[in-house]
């Protein structure tokens, strides 16, 4: 249903409001609680202070993965359901995420890699090697890579490959020590290398996708109507699964698995400001961080001075939100 251009203006700035709440909240609250007047002294005039020191050296950089990996799983998670026309579509699909694992498990077991900057080169490259497997079976046979083949063929690959994570992880108990610190899904202990090393993907992914939000929006009519409105679909769905890749595995390499970001918050988009991808796209990379972000913020504060990591927070909210998806879609139907 369209929306007017005032609305959608309006949700934006919303979007972004709420962000900038979440962040202030994610630096100042924690084990050690810091007033926002504190927070905002530390990063505009710095300072030696204990509390000053905190936020600088470690919420910040917390916060900045937050942000950078909330928007590129939240992006990807809207183009993977345009590309597959598939509401229950997310960054996993394409076997990204177990890609990114198997990548981790094999630097740990095989190349001696043990910290979280070393990781990430190794997720990165396991989840573009799975992708483009993915693709070049989808693509293989009658019609090339259909949405229905994408699907099945990323269902395939997941479950292969999360048997080589086991095998590995199982039979190397310092691999599977090491492997479950970055399976759990979190936020926490990432510091500025890890930034520097994700942010050029982010940004070039996110740039990718902007640039597909006509060509998605065609392709939501139809593999048909939209080659007639001039659009040549395979190369569509080659942009855009080169983009949800880039995305998911700089997200995944980052701060691990983190389920359901990239499954609600693009519907919750569509249901602020439409389907119009060129809309849809910015409120879900401004709602991903505030997902993430909140996520972690309640993992602090449930059981202090102990920390619920950012994953099983998101999969908690997150499974009430499938249920009521897919209650809401059964009474459509009927």
């Amino acid at each position: 249903m369209a929306r007017p251009t005032r609305s959608r203006i309006a949700w934006l700035i919303g979007c972004a409001a709420l962000l900038l709440l979440a962040v202030l909240l994610s630096l100042a609250v924690g084990s050690r609680q810091i007033a926002p007047s504190e927070v905002v002294q530390a990063l505009l005039h710095g300072g030696t202070s204990n509390d000053a020191e905190v936020v600088r050296s470690l919420r910040v950089p917390r916060t900045v993965v937050g942000v950078l990996a909330g928007a590129a799983l939240a992006v990807a998670g809207a183009v993977m359901q345009g590309l597959t026309r598939n509401p229950i579509a997310e960054p996993g699909i394409l076997g990204v995420s177990q890609g990114a694992s198997a990548g981790v498990v094999c630097a740990i077991a095989f190349f001696g890699v043990h910290t979280l900057g070393g990781y990430v080169w190794f997720a990165f490259a396991g989840a573009a090697l799975a992708a483009v497997a993915v693709y070049a079976v989808a693509a293989g046979g009658h019609r090339g890579a259909s949405p229905v083949k994408l699907a099945l063929a990323g269902a395939a690959m997941n479950a292969f490959l999360a048997s080589v994570v086991s095998g590995i992880a199982t039979t190397d108990a310092r691999a599977l020590d090491e492997f479950r610190f970055w399976q759990v899904g979190s936020i926490s202990g990432r510091g500025t290398d890890v930034i520097e090393r994700i942010w050029p993907f982010v940004a070039a992914g996110l740039l990718l996708a902007a640039l597909m939000a006509r060509g998605l929006d065609a392709l939501a009519l139809g593999d048909d109507a939209a080659r007639a409105l001039g659009h040549d679909v395979a190369r569509l769905r080659v942009l855009g699964a080169v983009g949800a890749t880039v995305l998911t595995g700089a997200a995944v390499a980052a701060v691990g698995p983190i389920a359901f970001t990239g499954l609600a918050v693009p519907h919750i988009a569509r249901a602020l400001v439409g389907s119009a991808h060129r809309w849809v796209l910015p409120v879900a990379a401004l709602l991903g961080p505030v997902m993430i972000l909140f996520s972690d913020v309640l993992g602090r504060i449930v059981f202090p001075p102990s920390e619920v990591p950012v994953a099983v927070t998101t999969a908690l909210l997150g499974v009430p939100f499938l249920i009521a998806l897919v209650r809401r879609r059964t009474v459509a139907a009927a």
